[in-house]
């Protein structure tokens, strides 16, 4: 059986790794489709190297189209929408396996455009998703970024070699992309938080757009990192997840990351406040309300909250010392959203595929 793994971005990796390690166990071919036009070149090849994988670099989704309707592979995987699938499934059979969980509504409208199968994580998910696409194919699996945690094949970070004091309690903040709360967070927080290792890990986006707003942001967390508490994640530390094992509560906002965060039964604070870009502010704030505060009702008592910087250190303070506040909460999020943490959803995905019949 032979796989193809359309990346269109860089952080698709970590949940196409855990499936390609499984097929490669099980003597299947496999390749990953790289698009140039949305990765830095130096940083793509850094992180193709470490993995060891066999893949072809595109300059885009036609290219690609190109490539699959040459190649003939049985299965592609997809992270996302995709076109010409009528003339793609003429030759091969379509994945679609979202690269987060977060609560934006694209994660259920990439299902717009059906392919072969769509693997899905948790129970509430299924239920909604087949209720809006009631002819489609989806399967419940799990979520296979977090296959490396649960079957213990990727260890944390070690916090020593960081020059970091593993004695200490650890933060992860990892803001997202858009909307953001970089900005909102003063250039010398880490001193507010001395008594804490604080690993930041930005939003892959978040170094690679050259904008004047995103420049601005790139300055001050290098600034951030400046401290001697604080662990600013290389470009090419791709995943996510040795900074989940790692830490023991997380920092972030509107994001896939908490729900994958409270999945390992550890407390998150989520900023309630945001550093808008000039097309969110003002008269246009609609389009904020609009697109991300009706979707915040999907996270709102998965953890504490906090609405402006001033309440994050109380409310890291709290949830540390009481880490059950939320804890009943967290395993119906996890049921809901998540699914099975056995670390078997590749497993279960692999078995779908090898079992498949048209």
């Amino acid at each position: 059986m032979t796989c193809f793994f359309d990346v269109q971005n860089i952080y698709y990796i970590p949940q196409y790794f855990p499936v390609w390690r499984e097929l490669m166990k099980r003597d299947h071919t496999c390749k990953l489709i790289v698009y140039e036009n949305t990765n830095k070149e130096s940083l793509i090849n850094k992180v193709l190297s470490q993995i060891g994988v066999d893949y072809v670099k595109v300059p885009g989704e036609e290219q690609a189209k190109e490539l699959y309707l040459k190649e003939k592979p049985d299965w592609i995987f997809f992270g996302n929408k995709f076109g010409s699938l009528d003339l793609i499934h003429q030759h091969s059979k379509s994945i679609q396996m979202g690269h987060g969980i977060g609560p934006k509504r694209s994660y259920y409208r990439k299902s717009d455009t059906p392919m072969t199968v769509r693997f899905i994580e948790g129970e509430m998910r299924m239920k909604v998703i087949q209720e809006m696409y009631p002819d489609d194919n989806f399967v419940q699996v799990g979520f296979s970024k977090l296959d490396p945690v649960f079957d213990g094949s990727e260890g944390g970070i070690d916090l020593k070699k960081l020059g970091l004091d593993p004695e200490k309690p650890t933060i992860l903040y990892a803001p997202t992309f858009n909307p953001t709360s970089i900005g909102c967070f003063p250039k010398d927080w880490p001193a507010h938080f001395e008594g804490y290792n604080i690993l930041i890990k930005p939003h892959s986006f978040t170094f690679a757009l050259t904008k004047s707003r995103y420049i601005k942001d790139q300055k001050r967390i290098k600034e951030w990192a400046k401290y001697q508490n604080v662990y600013l994640a290389d470009a090419d530390e791709y995943s996510l997840v040795p900074f989940l094992k790692t830490a023991d509560i997380l920092i972030s906002e509107a994001s896939s990351t908490l729900f994958e965060f409270a999945a390992l039964d550890k407390p998150v604070v989520i900023c309630d406040f945001y550093d808008l870009k000039w097309s969110y502010k003002g008269i246009f704030k609609y389009r904020f309300k609009k697109r991300f505060l009706t979707e915040s009702v999907i996270y709102q008592d998965l953890g504490a909250h906090a609405e402006s910087y001033k309440q994050v250190k109380r409310k890291v303070e709290e949830e540390l010392k009481r880490p059950e506040n939320y804890q009943v909460n967290r395993q119906q999020y996890n049921k809901d959203h998540v699914g099975p943490t056995d670390g078997k959803a590749s497993i279960r995905i692999v078995d779908y595929l090898e079992n498949f019949k048209n």
